[in-house]
Parts: structure tokens; C-alpha cells; sequence
């Protein structure tokens, strides 16, 4: 029998989140057949077999974190009679560089872990006072046993979910559920999102600067967010200094001639960012087409890893849900992020007659490390000047 842990996602992703389980408990499957789906920094990926054989137990339901080198699944490997005389004849061959793999390379390279000599670094995850009074001993990761000393949970009341009775850290944080009725664990995306505000926040020099666009063309049926993505793309050929990557321990400025804008999508399992790539080749039908389709996928939870990376510039449209003026938060390396508010109706003065026009709130954040307030203004002012006379000559 063989232990299949999770390999290596790529892109020193430590964490996954079980989205969907391929195969049930006594099914047969056959290498490099997907057995689950997991998601990732917000990405899905699907995870292969890397050989043929039995389903004897999976570890995790759907929606459940795991952890890279945690144990998947038991499989009694199936081999014919030809594969057992040769592995019979190979002489043993060293599991020095034996490691997790990354998807795709698992049927040639995934280290197969005898289950009766699990490698959960279980020299140091025994416990030196194992429990006596019970079947089996305590046996957890180090990772689970500093969780449960954060947590404050009794890791001697635990069943370990995992081989052997390991205790793994999903074990710890359901018990910690348990006892703290309401307390939800933030997976997937909106742990993703906790993560990458806080490295925000710690590492932004973050300036808001606020502005209005008189929309004097609005129609009822006009698409605002097309609007912002064609005013955006201008803006970042006028002033391409907010359309830029900024590097603090090298201390460098990357400014993109190409403007790739990250479109905020709220969903029910937390915020997404698709990357529209090279906006400014796209017309109008062509950009409401792309968001239907994306927003489809993050809503299937099938949004590939490639859709969510290389953003130059952010656009935060909150304002179609509420909101005013806001304070968005930049996500390095990029050095800006436009918020759009939501459109209200404002009473201005022109000449010496009053009159009534929609208005459209714009807040934009930017690191003030990479860019200057000049620059930021000029943005801004090309940013608005873009919506009050908007063109329609970009081709997909």
C-alpha cells in the first residue's frame, strides 16, 4: 500500500483547499487520472494519480486545507506480473532526493511513502510523553502542535485524521471550531486576500489621492466598468509611471509599455483579481466579453493561474455595489490601484445657470516609494479626462 501526499504546486505555495474529490473510497484509477481539485493562491489545479491502483482511504473533505506533503490518499498500487519481476531484480536505489512534485511530473518523479514508515518528519513529531491510557500514541506535525499552542486547543483530545493517527493541522483547526462555535477558518481566496493585504500594508507607502468625472455623455445603458478599463489604458500611455512594478530590496522601477489591468471580482468565495492582458488591443465589446466570460469561471471556480498573474495596474469598481470615495489597497510589485465609486447625480454651477450632471467618484492609491504626487495628479487628470470624452477606436 502507498501513501500519496500533496506535491509541490510550483511557486512556493505551501497551502491548498480540497474544491472537489474525482474518486470515492474502493475506486480503481489509473496513473495520471485526476483524483482532485484543489485551489491555490486562488488558482484551481487538478491533481493526477501518479500510478494505478486501489482507493483504500482519502484524507479531507471538500473545502478542507491541506498542506504540501500532507497525505491525499492510500492507494494499493496495482502492478502486473512483468513490473514485479523487474522492481524484484532492481537493485535498492537511494530516496535522498526524493520530494514532492510538481503537477504534471508526478507519474515519473512522486516519492511513494510506505505507509508503515510514514514521512510526516515523524522522529520529531512523536510526542516524548505519549498518552498511555489510549489505543495508539500521540503522534502529530510539528506545524500541528504550534497551531494548537496558538489556538489554545488540547492536541491529547485529538484523533489524528492522518496515517497512523498523525495529527495534521486540519485536525487542530476543526477542534478549535469545535470549540469556539462560529469561528470560521478563511481558506482559499479569502485567505489568500488576508495574506496579501497584511504584506500590503507593511510594505506600501500608500497615498489617496480623490477626483470627479463629469460623465456630460452618460447614457442609462452605457458600461461603466468598460468605461474605466479604456480610460485606464489611456491614462497609462499618458502617464505610464502608475503603470509600473516597483522592487524596494533592489530598489528599481519597471515601467510597462503593455498595460495589464486587474479587474476586482467579488464572489461568494472571496475576491479575485483576473488580469485583462494587453487592454489597450481591445474595443469595447471585446472587454465586456472577456469580463462575462471570466466572471464565469471565478463563479465555477475554475480560474487557471495564468488569469490571475502579471497585473500592471488594478481597477476596484466597488461602486457598483456601494460606496463613495474609498482608499484601495495597492498589491506590490504593481504601484497602483484605481477605486471607482458609485455614479450620483450632483448639482453644479455653469456660468450663471444651475444645472444637474452624473458624477463619477475616483480614488486612487498609489506607493509613493515609485511614484511622485505630480505624476499621481497628471494620472488622475488624464484618468478623468478620458471618461468625460470617451472614444471607441480600440480593436480587438
Amino acid at each position: 500500500m502507498k501513501a500519496f501526499t500533496l506535491p509541490d504546486l510550483g511557486e512556493g505555495l505551501a497551502e491548498s483547499e480540497i474544491v472537489q474529490w474525482h474518486i470515492n473510497i474502493g475506486d480503481t484509477v489509473t496513473t495520471d487520472q485526476v483524483v482532485v481539485t484543489v485551489e491555490t493562491a486562488k488558482a484551481t489545479v487538478d491533481v493526477p494519480a501518479p500510478y494505478s491502483g486501489k482507493i483504500i482511504h482519502r484524507y479531507g473533505n471538500e473545502g478542507d486545507t491541506i498542506n504540501i506533503g500532507q497525505c491525499l490518499l492510500e492507494i494499493d498500487e496495482l502492478r502486473t506480473s512483468s513490473a514485479l519481476s523487474t522492481i524484484e531484480e532492481r537493485e535498492p536505489e537511494s530516496n535522498e532526493n526524493a520530494s514532492a512534485t510538481v503537477v504534471g511530473k508526478i507519474s515519473q518523479l512522486d516519492k511513494h511513502v510506505d505507509i508503515d514508515h510514514f514521512s510526516y518528519d515523524e522522529v520529531h513529531a512523536i510526542h516524548a510523553n505519549s498518552i498511555t491510557n489510549t489505543e495508539h500514541p500521540l503522534i502529530a506535525t510539528p506545524s500541528a502542535r504550534l497551531l494548537a499552542q496558538k489556538l489554545g486547543v488540547k492536541i491529547e483530545d485529538i484523533d489524528g485524521s492522518g496515517a497512523n493517527h498523525l495529527i495534521i493541522d486540519n485536525d487542530i483547526y476543526q477542534a478549535y471550531q469545535q470549540q469556539t462555535p462560529g469561528t470560521e477558518l478563511l481558506k482559499g481566496s479569502r485567505r489568500n486576500m488576508a495574506k496579501n493585504m497584511a504584506q500590503s500594508h507593511h510594505d506600501v507607502a500608500a497615498v489617496t489621492i480623490t477626483e470627479e468625472a463629469h460623465l456630460y455623455h452618460w447614457h442609462k445603458n452605457d458600461d461603466i466598468t468598460v468605461s474605466l478599463v479604456q480610460a485606464i489604458n489611456n491614462a497609462c500611455h499618458i502617464e505610464p509611471a502608475l503603470n509600473a512594478w516597483f522592487d524596494a530590496d533592489t530598489m528599481t522601477r519597471c515601467l510597462h509599455k503593455t498595460v495589464n489591468i486587474g479587474i476586482a471580482v467579488d464572489s461568494t468565495h472571496g475576491l479575485y483579481v483576473p488580469v485583462l492582458h494587453h487592454a489597450e488591443q481591445y474595443h469595447n465589446e471585446g472587454i465586456r466579453r472577456w469580463i462575462d466570460r471570466t466572471a464565469a469561471s471565478i463563479r465555477g471556480r475554475k480560474i487557471s493561474r495564468h488569469q490571475l498573474q502579471k497585473a500592471t495596474i488594478t481597477l476596484s469598481n466597488y461602486g457598483a455595489i456601494a460606496g463613495i470615495y474609498a482608499t484601495p489597497v495597492v498589491t506590490p510589485p504593481q504601484v497602483a490601484i484605481v477605486g471607482a465609486g458609485k455614479i450620483m447625480d450632483k448639482v453644479i454651477m455653469e456660468g450663471e445657470r444651475i444645472s444637474s450632471v452624473k458624477v463619477l467618484p475616483l480614488s486612487i492609491t498609489f506607493d509613493h516609494r515609485a511614484c511622485t504626487g505630480g505624476e499621481a495628479a497628471r494620472f488622475i487628470k488624464a484618468l478623468v479626462h478620458s471618461l468625460e470624452h470617451p472614444t471607441h477606436d480600440k480593436i480587438e
